[in-house]
């Protein structure tokens, strides 16, 4: 497991490994339909709306932390990162909540693995 940089908090533009590796107009807003379609069929709290953000070196899932384990009021908290490097590899990263990092989990050319990963999320690694 590799932390990385932590998108969404410098908003003066991208930095880290994967800035500048996404893609743009049609193709961007093809995977940020497809993440979202993915997070509909989710296994953890089904019952909350995750938000995918479209972010400068990737995207960011948040959602209403429902087990009040991160956040005792339910705030909005930090899912999962993912980023696409230059050779199109994916990285799906999770928050550490503690730390205030992100820690790649998983790396892989397909996405829709990732995205079953991140839905299933049988240890509990993204939805906390």
């Amino acid at each position: 497991m590799t932390t990385s940089p932590d998108p969404g908090s410098d908003p003066s533009g991208p930095v880290g490994p994967y800035a500048g590796r996404h893609g743009s107009g049609r193709v961007a807003d093809f995977t940020l339909h497809q993440i979202e379609r993915a997070l509909r069929n989710r296994v953890r709290y089904r019952y909350v709306h995750p938000r995918t953000v479209r972010e400068p070196d990737g995207y960011r899932i948040e959602s209403p932390c429902c087990s009040r384990n991160v956040d005792p009021q339910g705030g909005l908290i930090h899912i999962a990162w993912l980023a696409q490097d230059a050779h199109g590899v994916w990285h799906l990263h999770a928050r550490d909540h503690a730390a205030g990092r992100w820690i790649e989990q998983y790396s892989s050319g397909d996405l829709v693995m990732l995205l079953d990963l991140l839905c299933v999320d049988a240890g509990r690694v993204f939805w906390p």
